[in-house]
């Protein structure tokens, strides 16, 4: 009985381990923390571009990983470009913003 039990817990604490690396990041690859921290900062950028009675959230495609920012997408004005930017940047736990707009 004690030599099944012994691999029952070696057994156990495999699993364990091998579900706790797979949780971790890596530089190319988010930990499942801040997958889930990146699509509330996304979510945030999107309400705050949605806001801005300047900007047309359809035109603008928000991406985030690890807390950069990237937009990207078509707009018509070089004005609407650095405001989203800003807009961007002033929402808290973003890092840093990638801007890939283009203009029309």
């Amino acid at each position: 009985m004690k030599p099944l039990r012994r691999y029952l817990s070696a057994a156990l604490m495999a699993l364990t381990l091998a579900s706790v690396v797979g949780c971790a990041s890596t530089p190319q690859k988010e930990g499942t923390a801040e997958y889930i921290d990146d699509s509330v900062i996304t979510a945030k950028v999107k309400t705050a571009i949605f806001n801005d009675p300047t900007l047309k959230v359809s035109e603008i495609n928000v991406e985030t990983f690890k807390g950069a920012v990237q937009l990207a997408g078509f707009v018509k004005y070089q004005a609407d470009i650095h405001r989203a930017v800003a807009v961007a940047r002033g929402v808290s736990g973003v890092t840093s913003v990638k801007n890939d707009l283009r203009l029309k």
